[in-house]
């Protein structure tokens, strides 16, 4: 008899997972997701990516907003599910819904547990100098990701990748990982193995107050918030008052003494993992940072050497202050 799940998901990381899902021999009787949200310009509601595939798929969609409401446990302990997974849902899965399945909740988290708990594991692994991070198939408790632990996948984290490029490669992982997971358990061949909580650490919500730039941290603070910031909150400092949006960086071991932190100090060419390319280096805390791909506020995003054609005196810039550019 094929097993029947429920899946809890909402934006585009969890998409591979649902369709590995959808592919499968697994019945899927409905996929929960949150409310429309209002997106765009018009402030129109608009569904999420995961409501939008289930819809394409034929598949019954819930959206309730509420998960311990009467009525949504009402409706999800109806479909029977044998099991359930769940991927970037959003919100914590109430007891009431985890008792319901047999062979429990299964929930995708894009880190290797307990490291990197909580709700922005992709980032805190870049902003931690991880060279490796993965995905980690666990059977969801009442905890914040403190379930067991039923497989586990490394991903290495490229030299200079940022968090958009990363979570697309945690999530092409994901999908495929879930379903030799869920073979496996419902056959007895795995065992659920606790964490351990003294290995434990937790990554919060990032917040858009955590873009600016503070230009006393060292180079190599800031290259990390740079990629683990990419695509949001984004890395910002500014122009005198025009924002400028730091794409792409790569730290450097030179130093100028006296320099103060902030200050552009040339444009040169920098050996970055890419090859040689042209970067403007900034003077920091300790170091030096070359930017190599910004966005002003309101522009397109360039690469240094186009940017520079458009800003001639970018050179002697204090970045994230209101001065000037030296004579």
């Amino acid at each position: 008899m094929t097993a029947s799940c429920v899946f809890f998901g909402t934006p585009e990381f969890a998409l591979p997972a649902l369709d590995a899902l959808l592919a499968s021999d697994y019945d899927v009787r409905a996929v929960v997701t949150r409310p429309d949200r209002p997106a765009g310009r018009g402030r129109r509601l608009r569904p999420s990516p995961v409501k939008q595939r289930a819809l394409d798929a034929g598949i019954a969609v819930l959206q309730p907003p509420r998960l311990r409401s009467p009525e949504a446990v009402t409706a999800i302990t109806a479909l029977e599910p044998d099991f359930a997974a769940v991927s970037a849902y959003g919100l914590l899965i109430p007891p009431e819904i985890l008792r319901l399945p047999a062979k429990g909740v299964l929930n995708i988290h894009p880190s290797l547990l307990p490291r990197h708990r909580g709700a922005s594991p992709i980032p805190a692994a870049i902003l931690s100098g991880d060279e490796v991070t993965g995905v980690t198939i666990m059977l969801m408790d009442e905890g914040l990701d403190t379930g067991p632990v039923l497989t586990q996948q490394q991903v290495a984290i490229g030299p200079n990748e940022d968090a958009g490029s990363l979570s697309r490669r945690l999530a092409a992982v994901s999908g495929g990982l879930l379903v030799t997971t869920i073979e496996r358990w419902l056959g007895g061949e795995i065992e659920a193995i606790p964490q351990n909580p003294e290995q434990a650490s937790y990554s919060g919500q990032l917040e858009k107050d955590d873009s600016t730039i503070d230009w006393t941290q060292p180079a190599r603070s800031i290259w990390l918030q740079v990629r683990a910031f990419n695509p949001w909150p984004s890395t910002e400092t500014t122009i005198g008052e025009t924002r400028l949006r730091l794409l792409e960086a790569w730290p450097l071991t030179t130093e100028q003494p006296g320099a103060s932190p902030g200050t552009v100090l040339r444009v040169e060419a920098v050996a970055s993992p890419d090859g040689p390319v042209a970067g403007a280096v900034v003077a920091s805390g300790s170091g030096e940072l070359a930017l190599l791909r910004v966005q002003k506020e309101g522009k397109r995003p360039l690469s240094i050497d186009q940017f520079v054609l458009g800003e001639r005196e970018f050179v002697g810039n204090v970045l994230g202050s209101r001065a000037t550019p030296s004579c």
